[in-house]
């Protein structure tokens, strides 16, 4: 078998890569990685940034998001007070958008 059949095999069946695609699958997922990124995993500055862009993102979606990325190991969240935290980017995270930015990068 060539070696992409193998790597696409490996990636829809191992355990911790077809989470990370079933994440990145999701609404929102690739938007809340570049977020984390650009250092605006707090709700409030997420959501200033999106609104400069004229995007939307909804504070369930954005929460959902993050809480997932954090499971993965791809961020990790700070906590403000008891009832209130943000996320920041974990180096895994971090080469994944590094990655991502790179694939669409090549498609320009």
């Amino acid at each position: 078998m060539p070696l992409t059949e193998e790597q696409i095999k490996n990636i829809l069946t191992d355990k911790n890569l077809s989470a990370i695609k079933a994440v990145l699958e999701k609404d929102h997922a690739i938007d809340c990685l570049f977020l984390l990124k650009l250092e605006n995993g707090r709700w409030k500055n997420a959501k200033a940034f999106m609104k400069d862009l004229d995007l939307t993102l909804s504070d369930g979606t954005f929460r959902s998001r993050m809480m997932e990325m954090e499971s993965l190991g791809l961020a990790e969240s700070v906590a403000i007070d008891p009832l209130k935290k943000y996320y920041v980017i974990t180096e895994l995270g971090d080469k994944l958008a590094s990655l991502l930015l790179d694939l669409f990068a090549a498609l320009e």
